[in-house]
């Protein structure tokens, strides 16, 4: 029998999951992938649903994977998901239907109905979270006004991470770190906020205690074990929101460690004691959610490289396959600060027509037009990099002890030209790693549950020598002051 430990991580994005192994041998993590699968949503007469069945099926299948590498030296087991997506209980455990998909259109005048009831600066105030549609509080709110017969019966409301433990264990929790993301959690008195929930109208009965990330919810369920070969394996409730997961394998030991979760979106922000609920956070738009114990996930969501997947898109459906791995080298090969987008600008957060939009914005704010493919991924990294720079001089303002660095994590920590625009732009250096941070994270959680690690900061040291680590250094600082300054321009005018 292997000397290792091995602990498996439950890993769903809102478009594909997969069943990591994580090897241990008591210096660093080899993380394995057992297996990878879609997670495509449905549509239904009632509405865009997720497939959990399919989820379900898809994790049972990695799960029997490994059963059969590994058997008794798997130590446990942890999930998790995106956020504020969740499901429906009855009295008896039955669930009430599909969970729905954040993005349904049920929401639509949900927020304004909201703040009929409760001003959006009150909602700010009390969880710290900017109001998005998408939001558990406006999802539950379009339960009441379109009369869902389910809220009428249902005794728990599960999110995403927590749902897909209770099929596996039978037991039922309520993640901290997932529920931060409803905007129903007031992170001052670290649990739910009633008088908000009662305020808006919504069931009460549906928030239950909270339980910490790295708490065991329980074996596996019999029919799991029939079903999978595992033996009573422990299912530990690691921080259920993947972000979360990804900020707790950032590889830094300082005491206010500054990250960029780089991937289809940008979340730039500070690992931080407490909440920062201010006049100056609200209109900053900052949120504030849960992460490993307890400590705040202060981050702005920046719109991240949607922009250059939504254009190989385009270009594909038109013929033309641009590999990623050439468009660094487009990019290059353009003019730089030619033109300029704020990657923000809500056009740019629908699907379609990417490329165009793009020139759509530099017409209309009197730039040159970009026409080349590589002007126009030179466009979308630099106007990254210039946004990054923005939100960095605002974070830093809600902490005395300036970072000295960020790290950048996730799937976009490989893109080498960004990591350096990054680095160019803000002034800093930038480190890139680990790529599998919420893999990582997850397994630090129950690592920590487990006692293989006795703080988060002995686990990220573990990253440390788990993961390839690639650092920037800031260059071409004139240029990168001028180009600031006509990106504000161009974002004044707009």
């Amino acid at each position: 029998m292997s000397q290792k430990k091995v602990y498996l991580a439950v890993d769903l994005g809102a478009g594909s999951g997969r069943v990591l192994a994580g090897e241990y041998d008591g210096t660093r993590i080899e993380l394995h992938e057992l297996n990878r699968f879609d997670n495509t949503p449905v549509e239904l007469p009632s509405g865009w649903h997720w497939n959990l069945p399919a989820l379900y099926q898809n994790i049972l299948d990695g799960l029997k994977i490994a059963a059969e590498r590994y058997g008794d030296s798997l130590v446990s087991l942890g999930i998790d998901t995106w956020g504020v997506d969740y499901g429906l209980l009855d009295k008896d455990g039955r669930l009430l239907g599909l969970p729905y998909q954040y993005r349904d259109s049920r929401t639509d005048g949900m927020m304004e109905a909201a703040y009929a009831k409760v001003p959006k600066e009150d909602i700010y105030g009390t969880t710290g979270i900017p109001c998005m549609f998408f939001n558990t509080l406006f999802q539950l709110a379009a339960e009441i006004e379109t009369q869902n017969p389910a809220l009428e019966v249902a005794e728990d409301l599960l999110f995403m991470p927590d749902l897909l433990g209770y099929l596996l264990t039978g037991k039922k929790t309520q993640e901290r770190s997932i529920a931060s993301t409803s905007q129903l959690y007031n992170p001052n008195l670290r649990n739910w906020d009633y008088e908000l929930i009662e305020k808006l109208g919504l069931p009460k009965k549906l928030f239950k205690e909270i339980s910490d990330s790295g708490t065991v919810l329980g074996p596996v369920a019999p029919n799991v074990e029939d079903k999978t070969g595992l033996n009573g394996l422990k299912v530990v409730t690691v921080a259920g929101h993947d972000t979360a997961c990804a900020v707790a394998a950032v590889p830094s030991q300082a005491p206010t460690p500054a990250y960029l979760s780089s991937g289809t979106w940008s979340l730039m922000g500070l690992e931080l004691p407490t909440p920062v609920i201010s006049g100056q956070s609200y209109s900053d738009a900052f949120t504030n959610e849960i992460g490993v114990n307890n400590s705040v996930r202060f981050l702005k969501i920046i719109c991240g490289l949607w922009l250059i997947q939504e254009s190989k898109r385009y270009w594909l459906a038109r013929g033309e396959d641009v590999p990623y791995s050439k468009m660094a080298g487009l990019a290059r090969e353009a003019d730089a600060f030619r033109s300029l987008i704020d990657p923000d600008d809500p056009r740019f957060a629908e699907a379609g027509r990417m490329p165009e939009k793009i020139q759509e914005y530099c017409a209309e704010s009197n730039q040159p037009v970009p026409q080349s493919k590589g002007e126009i991924i030179r466009c979308i990294y630099e106007s990254l990099a210039l946004r990054y720079a923005d939100v960095w001089e605002k974070l830093i303002q809600y902490t005395e002890d300036k970072p000295k660095s960020l790290h950048i994590v996730g799937g976009g920590c490989q893109d080498k030209l960004l990591n350096q625009l990054a680095a160019n732009a803000i002034g800093v250096t930038v480190t890139a790693c680990p790529v599998e941070a919420t893999g990582l994270g997850n397994i630090l959680t129950q690592m920590l549950a487990d006692g293989s690690v006795q703080n988060i900061g002995e686990g990220r040291s573990i990253v440390l020598k788990s993961a390839l680590v690639e650092s920037y250094e800031p260059a071409d600082a004139d240029a990168w002051a001028e180009a600031k300054k006509k990106y504000k321009k161009v974002i004044a005018t707009k």
